[in-house]
């Protein structure tokens, strides 16, 4: 073997030979167990940064060992390739979206390669791929078919600098979370799909994922917000027009003292027209539609209202209540209505006092009378009703149930469940993106485009307009088509489909990437699926991951697969750190990978990455650290290349001479079980890592403490062949160089996992730390699992524990078997 250490030579060696051998492609083989291990795909920006390399050194690290361990491991990348950055970027710099995409793609795949990842790169996918948007559109006209998805005209957040619609996720503090351009509420004819069918398993399934992060369950629970109450009938005087009112509170429904609707529920023009009232309100709705809906129900922000002039009326007590409009309520929250109660809403106690409406106290302490009028807060505990009418002294939580069974003998109400969570609204009104396949026909209405004219393709050339239509509006070859039903001209759906979309289902492409036929083989489906192990940022926590969800969830009822999860476990690794904060180019905290490949190699950074924090914790960069990780490996190199000659001569079983060989031995299984356990049970790598360095000093001390010549070179060929078996998923290319250097034929990765043997854990001798009163005062070596009697007999015999227990008596002795020794003394009286 060459002395030295030549990573620049190694490294682009062994991805040559893995790619020209087809080591890690992957067939189904139902002889073997499968294992699917996915980390998140990545948007082709340009190049990859340190979270990628994170990301993908954790996922590579668990498939490898599953492969070791005899699982049949799938393990795919592509590329989440659509979406509005791609097209910004190309607008920019005058270039197709495309052309900019696909070199990302080839720049990325390459820097993939050189870090060593053991992907299948024949199952590869990209999503602006027709072969791949095809299916994305058949998967539409799926949910189209069955009911999933609709259109309709929609309040949306709007960003006119991206001239396109954004998620409510998408806007921060009232702005465009990429452009920061302050964002409005516009109306617009969208598509949707219909997750909120899906709320109620979306929840409970979560119960069948104890493999997720609590963290991100409840997240995903707090996103669908599933609240029970009742459905509160108002009718408006004069017209008896109905206000249907969303609470989880009927039992307040006496203190009810005014009524709010969203500046956009429809019924708001109708209740001002020809009064005085009509120009003010409609000027505070059309400035309520420059604010997010964020800032619109953050706690932190200010509510303001104005009073329409109109009245509406209690059911359960005919009290007149005015009706105002506030830019706190939302038309798709709930019904667009809400009922004041000030004194037991924080929120509602602030906007009465603010505009002077009456407080009334329905709620009370058992122990002490309210009133409204003098009130400094809400009154928002438990308690008893009053001012209540026939309720009056019912518990409040008691109340809930009779109020509401009150409102159904009446015919003014309901029970009813509600959510937070809203149907997903798919429209972007973007170039860049899965074209949505319908078609708009004068004579025949909304039509599918038929599966077998799939895909519809993008468009070349196309011009590019900041007029806050999507540019396909532009491009007449694409917008005139012909009706499939009656043959009379048509035009289609210019809006592409959110990349959300495209991410919800590639999982399943992967299954059966080359299918021409179908989205996915259902044999294949079915072989693969669940994800075994699913990686990624915790940011995804709730779009990504729901929507996956949902789509996995829907495809199962329509008989398409056959799990109803995608994702069996999850984790959720955490940001790289450079001096505290997230690396980042404003802040000019980058480091390249690239830049620390060509100067340490991609084993050194995909160890540094490993071993310097938990995978589920944040990451401090540390030049150090990689120094650090650098200089192991060259120790390592260093270890196997003094021995390497010489052990390959050495044939045969090791056998056990002396002590040294014993401890050698011993600490090789122990590594193994430590590493073995770090890995699979807990994710462990910094702790697995720990392991292995400990195992390289070891094989030192025993270079140093056995004479040159005297070598156990059987045990020392078995320890290291082991040492270098167990490194290689951490840093695979030295470890195929290490392995050669010790006459491995075939690669080190075809090789199976190293068993310990727990017969070799049983340590000889055992160090006993000795205390006087609990202070220690002495350690001793023994036998391991010395009888207590002669363990006790020992250590009281010893001269240094007799001096110092001069002029004391021996109370008691403690004794923790193989660790620990107490002498419990006192002064002898």
């Amino acid at each position: 073997m060459d002395a030295r250490y030549n990573f620049k030579e190694i490294e682009p060696k062994w991805q040559r030979r893995w790619e020209a051998g087809d080591l890690y492609r992957v067939t189904e083989d139902p002889d073997k167990p499968k294992f699917y291990c996915l980390e998140m795909f990545p948007y082709p920006s340009g190049n990859l940064h340190m979270g990628h390399v994170r990301n993908y050194s954790i996922g590579d690290v668990v498939a490898r060992v599953k492969r070791m361990r005899g699982y049949n491991v799938l393990h795919p990348m592509g590329w989440d390739a659509f979406g509005l950055p791609a097209e910004n970027a190309a607008i920019h710099r005058g270039i197709p979206p495309a052309q900019w995409t696909w070199s990302n793609i080839a720049n990325m795949r390459r820097q993939l390669h050189a870090m060593g990842i053991s992907y299948d790169w024949d199952r590869e996918v990209a999503t602006c791929h027709p072969n791949y948007y095809r299916w994305t559109q058949w998967l539409f006209l799926q949910m189209y078919k069955h009911g999933l998805a609709y259109r309709k005209k929609a309040a949306v957040n709007w960003c006119p600098s991206c001239a396109t619609v954004l998620a409510n996720e998408q806007v921060v503090d009232g702005a465009c979370e990429r452009c920061h351009t302050p964002v409005m509420r516009k109306d617009l004819e969208q598509w949707f799909f219909r997750i909120t069918d899906y709320a109620d398993r979306l929840q409970e399934d979560l119960k069948k994922l104890p493999g997720w992060p609590d963290k991100v369950k409840i997240m995903q629970e707090n996103w669908i917000g599933k609240s029970t109450g009742a459905e509160v009938v108002f009718t408006v005087e004069g017209s008896g027009r109905e206000i249907p009112v969303y609470t989880t509170r009927p039992d307040t429904l006496y203190g009810v003292t005014y009524m709010v609707l969203a500046p956009e529920h429809p019924l708001v023009e109708e209740l001002t027209a020809g009064t005085p009232y009509a120009g003010p309100v409609a000027a505070f709705a059309r400035a309520a539609r420059y604010l997010s809906a964020l800032d619109r129900t953050a706690t932190d922000k200010e509510k303001e209202g104005l009073f329409t002039g109109a009245y509406a009326i209690n059911p359960v007590n005919g009290e007149r209540v005015p009706i105002w409009i506030a830019n706190y309520v939302l038309m798709e929250y709930g019904t667009g209505a809400v009922m004041g109660v000030p004194a037991h809403d924080q929120r509602d106690y602030e906007f009465a006092r603010k505009y002077g409406l009456p407080v009334k106290a329905v709620i009370r302490p058992v122990d002490r009378e309210l009133d409204g009028a003098t009130m400094t807060a809400a009154y928002v505990e438990d308690g008893v009703m009053f001012n209540s009418g026939p309720f009056d002294g019912v518990p409040n939580r008691a109340g809930i149930k009779k109020v509401t069974e009150y409102l159904e003998s009446m015919g003014k109400g309901k029970a009813r469940i509600n959510y937070r969570l809203r149907d997903w609204l798919i429209s972007r009104q973007r170039y860049w993106g899965a074209p949505i396949p319908m078609i708009y026909c004068d004579h025949c209405g909304i039509v599918p485009v038929p599966e077998e004219d799939l895909p519809v393709l993008l468009p070349e050339g196309v011009e590019f307009r900041p007029t806050g239509e999507s540019p396909l509006t532009y491009c007449p070859e694409f917008v005139q088509t012909t009706c499939p039903r009656c043959g009379g001209p048509a035009r289609r759906e210019t809006d592409t489909m959110d990349t959300f979309v495209c991410s919800s289902w590639y999982f399943l492409r992967y299954t059966s990437p080359h299918s021409q036929d179908q989205a996915f083989e259902r044999d294949k489906v079915d072989y693969w699926m669940n994800v075994d192990q699913y990686i990624g940022g915790v940011e995804h926590a709730i779009l990504h991951l729901m929507y996956a969800r949902f789509f996995t969830k829907a495809l199962h009822d329509f008989g398409l697969v056959g799990v109803e999860e995608p994702f069996q476990n999850l984790l959720t690794q955490g940001m790289v750190l450079k001096e505290g904060s997230k690396m980042s180019k404003s802040k000019g905290n980058i480091v390249s990978p690239e830049e620390i490949i060509d100067r340490y190699g991609a084993d050194t950074a995909r160890l540094f990455i490993l071993f310097a924090a938990p995978p589920e914790r944040d990451l401090e960069w540390s030049d150090q650290g990689v120094e650090g990780c650098y200089r192991f490996l060259n120790r390592v190199w260093r270890l196997v290349a003094s021995y390497a000659d010489a052990v390959r001569q050495a044939g045969g079983p090791p056998e056990i001479k002396r002590h040294d060989d014993r401890e050698l031995w011993r600490l090789l299984h122990a590594t193994i079980k430590k590493v073995t356990e770090d890995v699979e049970e807990r994710f462990n790598f910094n702790t697995a890592i720990s392991a292995i360095m400990e195992l390289v000093n070891g094989c030192y001390r025993y270079q140093d403490t056995v004479p040159a010549g005297e070598e156990n070179l059987a045990l020392v060929g078995e320890v290291l062949r082991k040492l270098v078996t167990i490194l290689a998923p951490f840093a695979p290319h030295i470890a195929e160089e290490l392995w050669q250097g010790l006459g491995g034929r075939e690669s080190v990765h075809l090789e199976s996992w190293p068993q310990y043997d727990p017969a070799a854990l049983v340590e000889e001798e055992v160090t006993l730390v000795v205390q006087i009163n609990g202070r220690v005062r002495d350690r001793l070596q023994v036998p391991a699992g010395l009888e207590r009697e002669k363990i006790e007999e020992l250590v009281l015999k010893r001269d240094k524990m007799a001096a110092m227990l001069a002029g004391q008596q021996v109370v008691k002795v403690i004794i923790v078997p193989d660790k620990l020794v107490n002498v419990v003394a006192r002064r002898a009286s």
